[in-house]
C-alpha cells in the first residue's frame, strides 16, 4: 500500500489526491482549520490541523509509513514552515520515495516576454518570489545531504473547475485589464496531476519541472474568450494603468514571459490534455464547471 501525505490539502493537492486508487493509495496530510479538517475526513483522508501556531507533537508519528509526499504549502516571511517544521522527520523518513514540492514560475522573474526554461536563472522580480527560490533552496539541500528524494515543480497560473476565467466571468466582476505585451502561462489542474502522477512513476530526485501549457497569452484575451463561451458579452477593455487591482493582484503585471514546458514532455512522456487556455476553458463549459 503506497502512502501519500499532503502538506496543504488545498486546490491542486487534493485535485491529484482524489484521482487516485484508494485501493492502492492511503492519503493523508495537514489543514489549517478544523471545518477544513473535517469534511476531509468525510472522504477517508486523515488530517492533521498544521501552521507555525500548531506545530506538529509527533512528526514522526503523523508520517509513520509515509511512501510519497506532496507540499503545497507557501513560504511565509519566517522560511518555509514545512521545511522548518517537518524537516528533520521527513530526512529520517527511511520509507520515501518521492517528494514533490509545489512551486511557481515566478521564480524566473520578469523576461519582458521572453522564454524561460529549467535551466534559466532564478531572478525574482519580488518578495514571494525570493520567498520560493530559498524555499527551493533549503528543500534541494536536503536531497543533497540527507538523499530525500526531492523534486521541484513550477506551476504556472493554475485553472480548473470553480477556478477559471469563466467564473471571473460569471462573478460579474471580471476586468478585462489590457497591458500591451504581457502574457502569462497557465497550467490546467488536471495537467497537474498527470505531471505529478508520471514523476512518480519515474523518479528523478534533485529535477524541476516546468508546468506550464503550450501557449502563454494576454490575459485580456482569456477573459474574453470565456466570455464567448458563456455567449455574454465581452467586458469592456480597461488600460492596466487605471485599473483597480490590489496590491497583490497588480504585482503579478510585473513579470511577463513565456515558460517552455519541454522537459515534462521530453523525460516524462507527457503529451498534455489542455495544451492551451481554449481547450481548457472549452472543456470546463462542456462539463457545466
Amino acid at each position: 500500500m503506497n502512502r501519500l501525505f499532503c502538506f496543504g490539502l488545498g486546490y491542486s493537492a487534493l485535485a491529484f489526491a482524489r484521482g487516485l486508487d484508494r485501493s492502492v493509495w492511503q492519503i493523508a496530510g495537514t489543514c489549517r482549520s478544523e471545518a477544513g479538517a473535517a469534511a476531509l475526513r468525510e472522504e477517508g483522508i486523515r488530517v492533521v490541523l498544521f501552521d507555525r501556531t500548531r506545530l506538529p507533537a509527533d512528526a514522526d508519528a503523523d508520517l509513520v509509513g509515509t511512501s510519497h509526499i506532496l507540499i503545497s504549502v507557501p513560504p511565509d516571511e519566517a522560511g518555509d514552515p514545512v521545511l522548518d517544521c517537518w524537516g528533520e522527520a521527513i530526512a529520517r523518513l527511511g520509507s520515501l520515495s518521492w517528494l514533490g514540492y509545489l512551486s511557481t514560475t515566478g521564480v524566473y522573474g520578469d523576461r519582458g516576454g521572453g522564454w524561460v526554461d529549467e535551466a534559466s536563472a532564478l531572478t525574482p522580480s519580488g518578495p514571494r518570489g525570493r520567498l520560493r527560490v530559498e524555499a527551493e533552496a533549503g528543500w534541494l539541500a536536503l536531497w543533497r545531504s540527507r538523499a530525500v528524494p526531492v523534486h521541484l515543480f513550477r506551476l504556472a497560473a493554475i485553472y480548473g473547475p470553480g477556478r477559471s476565467a469563466l467564473d471571473t466571468i460569471r462573478s460579474g466582476r471580471a476586468q478585462r485589464i489590457v497591458k500591451p505585451g504581457q502574457v502569462f502561462s497557465r497550467i490546467h489542474v488536471a495537467d497537474i496531476a498527470t505531471v505529478l502522477a508520471a514523476s512518480i512513476a519515474r523518479p528523478n530526485p534533485g529535477a524541476a519541472y516546468n508546468l506550464a501549457d503550450d501557449e502563454a497569452a494576454a490575459p485580456d484575451e482569456v477573459l474574453a474568450h470565456a466570455a464567448t463561451l458563456l455567449g455574454v458579452p465581452i467586458p469592456p477593455a480597461i488600460p492596466f494603468e487605471t485599473a483597480s487591482l490590489s496590491e497583490m493582484a497588480r504585482s503579478f503585471y510585473a513579470d511577463n514571459k513565456r515558460v517552455a514546458n519541454n522537459r515534462i514532455k521530453r523525460e516524462l512522456g507527457l503529451t498534455l490534455a489542455y495544451p492551451d487556455y481554449r481547450s481548457g476553458l472549452e472543456a470546463l463549459v462542456r462539463s457545466g464547471d
